[in-house]
């Protein structure tokens, strides 16, 4: 009755590759995922909720922080189940990593 971790990781990912690919003003990539640990598992059903922010960013490179929430469907409360720091690195056109914008 839970879901796989690797489901919710990938959601994770996917929230921090849309905070990545505005700063970077294009493609993005995964690099490095750090930190991840499941405090709590999440039931099929429950709602799960995303919140990412920009933690830190080099000449290329950005760090995105990512905590996931789950609310159980006939209750009011919100749990922590897990949080990572993503590493992405601006992609240019010719496939390599490029430097990010100024921003």
């Amino acid at each position: 009755g839970d879901i796989f971790g690797g489901w919710l990781m990938g959601q994770m990912d996917l929230a921090a590759s849309s905070i990545a690919s505005r700063r970077a003003q294009g493609r993005a990539s995964t690099v490095a995922v750090d930190g991840m640990s499941f405090l709590s598992p999440v039931s099929v059903g429950d709602e799960v909720s995303l919140y990412a922010h920009l933690e830190s960013e080099g000449r290329t490179s950005m760090k995105i922080h990512v905590e996931a929430w789950r609310r159980a469907r006939s209750g009011d409360e919100s749990l922590k189940v897990t949080e990572a720091t993503f590493t992405f690195v601006a992609i240019g056109e010719d496939g390599k990593s490029r430097a990010l914008p100024p921003g």
